[in-house]
């Protein structure tokens, strides 16, 4: 499940809850005036003390504004985390922007194919249901 072995996979329980759900809202995602986009679905993450995290389908992201980062990390609770950089028009990169888990374990593994946005690098909001 792992590709290394010492590494800690852990269950989410009482004392590290999880819990995933599909939000109602779309979202909007954006770096100044560029939009990555604009109507996107959404799941919420809520874990144990942490902010919660909105996961968006990577299909509705445009593949322009994504470059696979060489950077990982590791979540006993989901496991191993890919990164990318955003790629914007003027030629900018925002360096490890957004993250992956592209084989999440079983109890998560709804946010395969999704990622989520580090929030003082991109913005994310939530649309109201009459601006949708």
């Amino acid at each position: 499940m792992t590709d290394n072995p010492d590494r800690p996979i852990l269950q989410p329980g009482i004392d590290h809850p999880l819990e995933l759900r599909q939000i109602d809202e779309r979202v909007r995602i954006s770096v100044g005036e560029e939009w990555l986009a604009t109507r996107a679905a959404a799941l919420e993450l809520y874990e144990h003390s942490y902010p919660p995290v909105l996961y968006i389908r990577r299909s509705d992201i445009a593949p322009r504004f994504l470059q696979r980062s060489m950077h990982t990390s590791w979540c006993p609770y989901k496991g191993k985390a890919s990164y990318f950089h955003i790629r914007l028009k003027d030629g900018g990169l925002l360096e490890n922007a957004a993250w992956s888990y592209e084989s999440p374990f079983a109890h998560i593994a709804a946010i395969k194919d999704h990622l989520a946005f580090y929030p003082d690098k991109v913005a994310v909001e939530l649309l109201l249901a009459a601006s949708a």
